[in-house]
């Protein structure tokens, strides 16, 4: 059984997501000690529960210590099954969060699956929807994973009420590894402000004041008004394309918070990323390196990428993934980034 301490690294809710993700994975029982410990509410809170819930459904795993607040779980997985799967979070808890803690260990399924999901897609501190679609997706199906993704509906903090329906295909023979050492040429950069029950006028402020501090021009900038029965809510997102990937950078709406502040805060994400050398912003090379990682194991080969920033939950994230897989993670700063190599062992 692998035992992990939830209080080390960063002690938020991505170690509980990629230790469940890996434990299905390599059908090993999982002991998770002060789950979120460092956190204001410590233990399981809805969204977490939610991840559970659903890694549990996909691999009839047995748990015990899946309750609200809880700071322990046991969890022994079966194997992982093919199918249809509904998961919902009562609350405004991210389900995008959720479809991270399953769609790895589905594309180690034995057939293809669909999801459909209902919560939060557009919320602070998860990947929006238009992340996974647009950043982490595409890349996915570089190392031969099958997925397709489709918004029906966008649900903001705090009322949550989103809905969005996955179709996931394994790879035929596992998933193959691939380096990522620069973007490419620039394609397209530009910002795009979904309103939802709010004035449009807070989209063009948000607008104006992202591309004066970007020095973007009006054409390379959009308002998306939502549909009638979305919101409220707003979000700001940059999207950058490149030939060999493409960066999405978003920041919300949030009462009391002007429009100018949340574009301000979304053009410093953005100038740290354009200043850097790295393929890859600090969130996608989170997300990335799970998946990078069982490429790895199952072909045995290494890889690589570059990103424009370490973080907590990429240095965490690398911990877990050690030690449910034979891989060694091994980073080093580069000119202006930082470049991150998976070796098989």
């Amino acid at each position: 059984m692998i035992e992990l301490d939830g209080s080390e690294g960063e002690g938020g809710g991505q170690i509980l997501r990629t230790s469940l993700t890996l434990s299905m994975i390599t059908g090993r029982p999982l002991r998770i000690r002060q789950i979120r410990a460092r956190r204001a509410k410590p233990g399981l809170m809805r969204q977490h529960l939610a991840c559970v819930h659903a890694a549990m459904d996909i691999s009839k795993a047995g748990c015990e210590g899946a309750e609200l607040g809880s700071q322990t779980l046991t969890f022994r997985p079966g194997a992982i099954r093919a199918g249809d799967y509904r998961f919902a979070i009562a609350s405004a808890g991210s389900c995008m969060l959720v479809l991270q803690t399953v769609l790895p260990a589905l594309l180690a399924a034995d057939g293809p699956s669909r999801i459909e999901l209902q919560g939060g897609t557009h919320n602070p501190l998860a990947p929006s929807f238009d992340f996974v679609a647009r950043a982490y997706a595409p890349l996915a199906r570089k190392l031969g994973a099958g997925i397709s993704l489709d918004l029906t509906r966008r649900g903001f903090y705090p009322a949550g009420g989103g809905a969005v329906a996955a179709a996931i295909t394994p790879a035929a023979g596992g998933l193959t590894p691939m380096n990522i050492a620069h973007r490419g040429d620039a394609i397209a950069l530009g910002a795009e402000c979904v309103v939802a029950g709010v004035p449009r006028s807070v989209a063009r402020r948000e607008l104006d004041t992202l591309g004066a501090a970007l020095d973007w021009p009006s054409a390379q900038l959009r308002v998306v008004d939502g549909r009638h029965n979305e919101g409220p809510g707003n979000a700001l997102a940059a999207v950058l394309e490149y030939a060999e990937l493409t960066e999405v950078f978003t920041a919300f709406g949030a009462k009391g918070v002007t429009a100018e502040t949340v574009a301000r805060s979304l053009a410093r994400e953005v100038r740290e990323y354009l200043d850097s050398d790295g393929a890859l912003g600090p969130h996608l090379a989170d997300q990335w390196l799970l998946l990078l990682a069982l490429a790895v194991r199952d072909s045995g080969a290494p890889a690589h990428f570059t990103c424009s920033e370490l973080t907590d939950h990429t240095l965490t994230n690398a911990s877990v993934i050690e030690r449910f897989l034979p891989v060694a993670i091994r980073h080093a700063p580069s000119s202006r980034g930082h470049r991150v190599d998976v070796l098989p062992v």
